[in-house]
């Protein structure tokens, strides 16, 4: 697999067709039925006005051809031929103004809800799928909405119901010219069809992944400028945007030379219309069965009928373009969340912070086994717990699942006696506060990150917050204090002020059970001392678990589990477990350098 596509099988087995999308935008509209019906009516009735525009020139030639003898007749006719297509003009743009607001309405809905989506899919599913490419994915959807819209509702029915209009009128008055009219049209569309489905759509789908494919990669190099500054390998990098642009170029001259080669057809096709046309109208002026009006008639009808069709052939290419840029966003809403809240869920509101596992059996989709096989652990509410072991060994995914940031796939796992598949994702993550390793904040002010825990909390709340964490007067020497933009993940602030306002953010939530995911293990020994303190405080009345690597930091846990292969082989304090002489005191021999 390129190492910038995304290991997402649903977008590679899942392709939609083209009438599944359709059907995805429909449900937009239905929505504002009174916006999409009052935008097709007055379309109609525009277009009403529009197949006169012939018919308004005919009297008029008529009326000339007859000369100033007859001036009493050519000015009505002048004016009609005015007002059918002031009419038309005036109506189709009332259409416009109720189109407008159903299509901002949907572009925002379709953004927002397919933003939601996303953010219900599992941590796999994030893993496994570069966020500059959802990001993309999301923001042409909604561009691609648009011109699939436009085309379909403002080009292209509309063509078709001038184009079979003026058909049917020709075909009225002479059969033989209304049926070449006809014949040709539905073979214009047809191929238009049949060369965008067969010949163009799969080339545009690859276009489209690779455009996403460099939205993963830019992201991918720029999220990780830092390494790329510290090795020196900006020529590197630039050499791999260069493979992915490459490989971008290449699908993509494809595309366009096959939009080429079929506007090459069809303007031929159009050069046959208009020959066929004109042409057996002269030939009937010749046998004095069509007079100059009549002439005049299939001219101008011509010229509807040319500007109709070379831009229902480009709309119909745009809207295969728009159809593939909106359907990863139509295929989100058929995915189902690997993790779901379930039907009538509750709040989760407890306040003691007990936790209890079960019989818990769980595994990774793409292991093997099982990392945990009917796994039972019970820790007190209030208990400091702390857990140590090798990598892999079952650490981390404890406290993924006690986020539930998976299911089970047996047992069950308790918070205050309640089972937390039974409440919702929400409000169970709300009472659990997390400090990680490596706190990533969002390019926002301080205050903002602060307050990230507790939206409505006052700004002396977050400065009280701050102060708990030793983290107000850092932030009071910066430019702008707690105004002060910290830079995408908190680039502008040092590790340990990153992990200081990550600290605060955890006082701000006061959630009864607290994570610190071994949170001092990268500072310097004045800042570790600092964030410490600001930990201990933190602990205070709290269930504590703390993932340890620095054996040094746990020695005032209450209980100390020692985890392998997803079994906990030894628990107690720290002095009992160095006198045991087991696999602890392997760990803190090492940690000691013996």
């Amino acid at each position: 697999m390129d190492q910038y596509e995304d290991d997402d099988e649903s977008a590679r087995d899942r392709v939609l067709s083209n009438g599944q999308v359709l059907a995805f935008i429909a449900t937009y509209w239905l929505r504002r039925r009174w916006l999409f019906a009052a935008t097709v009516s007055l379309i109609l009735i525009a277009l009403g006005f529009e197949l006169l525009v012939p018919r308004a020139s005919q009297g008029l030639v008529d009326a000339a051809v007859a000369g100033p003898s007859h001036s009493g007749a050519a000015w009505p006719a002048w004016g009609f031929f005015v007002a059918v297509y002031v009419a038309f003009a005036v109506i189709r743009n009332i259409a416009f103004r109720f189109w407008i607001p159903l299509a901002a309405h949907t572009m925002k809905e379709m953004t927002d809800e397919g933003f939601q989506r996303v953010q219900a899919f599992s941590a796999d599913w994030h893993g496994n799928n570069f966020a500059g490419a959802t990001v993309r994915r999301l923001s042409r959807a909604m561009w691609g909405y648009d011109t699939v819209a436009d085309s379909l509702v403002l080009w292209i029915v509309p063509a078709s119901v001038i184009l079979v209009g003026l058909s049917v009128q020709m075909m009225l008055r002479w059969p033989l010219v209304g049926a070449f009219s006809l014949g040709m049209v539905a073979l214009y569309i047809a191929s238009n069809i049949l060369f965008s489905n067969f010949y163009v759509r799969k080339a545009n789908l690859r276009s489209v992944a690779m455009d996403s494919r460099i939205g993963g990669a830019l992201a991918d190099s720029i999220a990780s400028n830092p390494t790329v500054k510290g090795f020196g390998a900006e020529a590197r990098e630039q050499a791999r945007i260069g493979v992915v642009t490459r490989d971008w170029r290449a699908a993509t001259t494809i595309t366009w030379v096959r939009y080429m080669n079929v506007w090459l057809i069809h303007d031929m096709l159009l050069a046959l219309l208009q020959a066929g046309l004109t042409g057996l109208v002269v030939w009937r002026w010749t046998q004095g069965q069509a007079s100059a009006g009549d002439v005049a008639f299939v001219i101008t009808s011509f010229l509807l009928m040319s500007g109709y069709l070379r831009n229902i052939g480009e709309e119909i290419r745009m809207a295969q373009r728009g159809l593939a840029d909106v359907e990863d966003v139509a295929r989100y809403a058929r995915m189902r969340p690997e993790v779901a809240d379930r039907p009538g869920a509750g709040d989760f509101c407890g306040q003691r912070g007990e936790i209890v596992f079960e019989a818990v059996t769980f595994r990774y989709q793409s292991a093997g086994a099982p990392i945990y096989d009917r796994f039972s652990l019970r820790i007190a509410a209030g208990e400091r717990v702390a857990l140590v072991g090798p990598t892999g060994s079952g650490k981390s995914t404890f406290v993924k699942l006690i986020q539930r940031l998976y299911d089970l796939q047996g047992g069950r796992i308790l918070i205050d006696d309640v089972d937390i598949a039974t409440v919702t994702q929400g409000s169970l993550r709300r009472g659990i506060a997390v400090v990680p390793q490596d706190p990533a904040l969002f390019h926002r002010t301080i205050a903002e990150n602060i307050a990230y825990a507790r939206p409505d909390a006052t700004a002396e709340e977050v400065a009280l917050a701050a102060r708990r964490a030793r983290a107000h007067e850092f932030i009071l020497a910066l430019p702008k204090g707690y105004d002060t933009l910290v830079g995408e993940r908190g680039v502008k602030l040092s590790g340990g002020e990153r992990q200081r306002v990550a600290i605060a953010r955890a006082f701000l939530a006061d959630a009864p059970i607290l994570v610190l995911d071994e949170a001092t293990s990268s500072l310097d020994v004045e800042t570790e001392v600092q964030v410490q303190a600001a930990t201990e405080e933190l602990m205070a009345g709290r269930t504590t678990i703390v993932i340890a690597h620095r054996l040094s930091t746990i020695r005032g846990a209450d209980r100390i589990l020692v985890f392998e292969a997803g079994r906990v082989v030894e628990e107690g304090r720290h002095k009992d477990l160095v006198a045991r002489g087991g696999a602890y005191a392997r760990l803190h021999a090492v940690t000691q350098g013996a």
